[in-house]
């Protein structure tokens, strides 16, 4: 049974990425208005994936500290809804308590 929680401190946050060998990213899209908007990502390493002699396709997801990610994360008043198995199954969502310190 899949066991799913939502993550609003940033050290929970952490741990949680960390724990699956992954690393934040973010990408920087314009919207119809010419104005950036940032995307947040994380990015999970695969641990048994063969080279591919093909390029893969640039998805615009450039690796970012944890600061300027979680900053974002607050920005965006998003929280990380995950998984508590040991696969790095998550999604955002809106944040419900914004009245709590997320640090």
């Amino acid at each position: 049974m899949n066991h799913m929680q939502t993550l609003v401190h940033h050290r929970d946050i952490q741990n949680w990425v960390s724990a699956r060998h992954g690393m934040p990213a973010i990408a920087r899209i314009p919207n119809s208005f010419g104005q950036i908007r940032a995307r947040l990502a994380l990015n999970f390493g695969k641990p048994n994936a063969r080279p591919s002699s093909v390029p893969e396709i640039d998805d615009g997801m450039s690796p970012c500290s944890w600061s300027a990610w979680l900053a974002e994360l607050d920005r965006q008043r998003l929280a990380l809804k995950v998984s508590n198995e040991k696969n790095p199954d998550f999604e955002f969502v809106e944040r419900q308590d914004l009245g709590e310190p997320v640090n």
